[in-house]
Order: C-alpha cells, then structure tokens, then sequence
C-alpha cells in the first residue's frame, strides 16, 4: 500500500508539472507614429521643442481599430492646417485616410476616415490647384494613380481620373514647375523600391507622357523610392527619396534638381545627404522615411514626419 501511494503522489507532481501554463512567446510588431519637425531648411529638420512628439499615434484613431499611422500630408487653408495620413486598419488589414486638423499647427486634434477604397491606400498627397483641394494616394494595388477632388473641404472627396494606369507605381509625388505637371513614381525593378520613373503633362488631368530619361533611377534602393512632398523654390527643384536597402523605411536623403524640361533631367544630393534617420530610441528609434515640408512667414521651416520602432507583443504560442 506506501508503494501505491509513492506512485500516485509522483503521478500527480508529472500531471502538475505537465500542466504548467506556459509563457507567451513574443512577435515583433513595427509601429509608425506622427511627429513634427521644424528648421531653417527644408534639409535641416529637427524635433519641436515646444511640442511632445508623436502629435499623432494609433491611439488618436478611434473610429477603426489601427495598427499604425503613417505618410502624413499637410495643407494650410483659411487659417486652420489639414493633415492627411495612412491609418492601417487591423479589421481590413488596408490603409485608408485619415484626417487631423490643428489650428496652429502644433496642436492636433483627430477626426476620423475620410476615404477608403475596396483596395490598400496609403501616402495621401493633398495639393491646392485653382482653387480647388486635390489628393492623389498610393494606391499601387490597383495598378493606376488616382486623383480625387475634394466636393466638401476637407473631409469629402470624389475620384476624377485615373492620370497612370496598369503599373504598381509606389508613392506618387506630383508638383507644378514652369508651367508643367510633372510626376514622380517609384516601381520595382530587379529588387524592391530600386527604380524612380518620371512623367508630365500639361493639364493636371493628362495626358501624361512619361520622361525620356525615365526611369530617372535604375537598380538603386538607396534613392529610388519617394519619400514626401516635391519642393519647387524658384529655378530648383527639391527631391525627397527614401532609402529601402537593405531594410525598409531606415532614413531619407534629398536630391536637388538643377536641370528639368521634357527632354533633359539632372539631379545632386544634398550634403549632408540624410536628412532624417532614426534617433535611436522612442517612437522613431528604428527609422524614418517620410517628410512634407511647409514655409512659414517667419523664414523657417515645418514638417510632419513619420517614424517606427519593434513593440513586442504577446503572439500564439508554438
């Protein structure tokens, strides 16, 4: 009978120890938040040090539920600013855009989904053209870029035309320059984010031709993607390109275009040619990618940006 009752005492330790909950194993998940720079360059960007960045974060989104915010967009009208951005929606596992608004460009306060498509949208360009508010997102799952008018500024909006179809084209990054609409798109080449093609037109709704020395870039994720809004300051023409290689989304650099018609295209990075990385800790700890530059009366400069770090949630266990 004791030795009976040794064993059933060492079956009931096996069955406990059998039992034990084990721990969560933890996967890593890339988070993009929204900040604000400013300087007195467009090349030469910092954190406000009047304001906490990220202005915005997935916890600002409360109509869906969001994985993350990025690509932010801004536009000034009537004394109030517009942001623009990517929410990534959990429940659709699609981008579609949001809008922020502020009144003096620090403070900013979320107002929901503006547009979304049966497809992924992302990098939300808004623009002003006669008058009217204009936006062309990403939207390379339907192989075409699309361009929408605002019918109700600035939370309405109606699509106008397709201007490029039947090619994935990565971040559409459009911008008026004597007397032209040209057209910046990345594209995949032999690797991913490695060519930057180049089209214009003279009338914003087409036809659209595309450049001569287009692709502009070939076979080189270092400079190839675009990384925000094109700037035309006088004779010159400003570039942002993300750098995609070998990781996705580490830095961005600047190209300065000395030379632009239908026939000839040239181009020199700034120095120093990144103009934004990552800080090595908190919300853009691991990288950057994006910038939309603005000109304030003062002389000086502001900027939405975006960032990301690894957060480490629980996962399924094995």
């Amino acid at each position: 009978m004791k030795g009976l009752r040794i064993k059933s005492m060492i079956r009931k330790c096996q069955s406990s120890v059998w039992s034990k909950p084990q721990p969560q194993r933890l996967k890593t998940e890339i988070v993009w938040s929204i900040g604000l720079y400013a300087g007195n360059s467009p090349f030469q960007l910092t954190s406000l040090e009047n304001i906490s960045n990220p202005v915005l974060t997935r916890d600002n989104v409360t109509d869906v539920p969001a994985a993350f915010v990025a690509d932010p967009f801004m536009i000034k009208a009537n004394d109030v600013w517009y942001m623009y951005f990517e929410v990534k929606n959990r429940r659709t596992d699609k981008g579609e855009i949001a809008l922020a608004r502020s009144k003096n460009g620090l403070d900013w306060h979320y107002e929901g989904i503006v547009l979304t498509e049966p497809f992924h949208m992302s990098y939300p360009y808004v623009f002003e053209w006669m008058n009217d508010y204009y936006l062309i997102p990403e939207s390379h799952k339907a192989k075409s870029v699309r361009l929408y008018r605002s019918f109700d500024f600035p939370t309405r909006w109606s699509f106008v035309a397709n201007l490029l179809s039947d090619q994935a084209f990565l971040d559409p990054s459009i911008f008026r320059y004597r007397g032209k609409w040209w057209l910046f798109a990345g594209t995949n080449g032999e690797r991913k984010h490695d060519t930057l093609l180049l089209y214009y037109a003279d009338e914003l709704t087409g036809p659209w031709f595309q450049h001569p020395k287009s692709p502009i870039i070939r076979n080189n994720g270092h400079i190839a993607r675009p990384g925000g809004r094109v700037l035309a300051i006088g004779d010159k023409v400003i570039r942002y390109a993300q750098d995609c290689y070998p990781d996705y989304g580490a830095q961005l650099r600047a190209f300065v275009i000395t030379e632009l018609s239908t026939t000839h295209y040239h181009e020199h990075p700034v120095q120093p040619e990144i103009v934004l990385s990552g800080s090595g800790v908190g919300w853009n700890e691991s990288g950057m990618h994006h910038v939309d530059p603005h000109l304030r009366n003062d002389g000086t400069w502001i900027a939405c940006v975006d960032g990301w770090f690894n957060s480490r949630v629980a996962g399924a266990q094995n």
